[in-house]
């Protein structure tokens, strides 16, 4: 008498390939997820630019851009995706698990550690110069990414 169905050799073979294939898919998506983090971290900085020019053309001056509610969004936004701490207080812009805003009268610049490096880059800065780049630390309380 034959019977019908599988054995239990042909069952782990099947679940084991399944696993295999499933781990593959998981690693590939944690690095698009990571990627997409540091679109999104850029993307946020890259929005302060016009908010910081339209605040510099009401008062004339960049004196208390970091405090400013809708600067503070964007770089709560940034530390949103990067999953560390936002550091408005010309804190320690080296620290590639913060995001940091330091303002002159005259300039401003801010920076975010990036959720996966990217090469060399750990880091991304904005400023007032249209400077928008990677690198791999940034000096505490610089206006201008160097």
């Amino acid at each position: 008498m034959k019977s019908k169905g599988f054995t239990l050799i042909e069952l782990l073979v099947v679940i084991a390939i399944i696993g295999i294939l499933s781990s593959v898919v998981l690693a590939s998506l944690n690095t698009a997820r990571g990627k997409g983090a540091n679109a999104s971290i850029k993307a946020n900085l890259a929005n302060t630019r016009a908010q910081a020019e339209i605040i510099y053309d009401t008062s004339a001056s960049y004196t208390g851009l970091c405090t400013n509610a809708v600067i503070a969004g964007q770089t709560a936004s940034a530390n949103s995706s990067l999953g560390g701490s936002v550091d408005n207080t010309l804190g320690n812009a080296g620290a590639t698990n913060k995001v940091s805003c330091h303002e002159s009268s005259t300039a401003w610049a801010i920076n975010s550690g990036l959720k996966v490096a990217e090469g060399s880059n750990t880091m991304w800065c904005v400023d007032s110069t249209g400077a928008s780049k990677g690198g791999a630390a940034f000096a505490a309380s610089a206006t201008v990414c160097p």
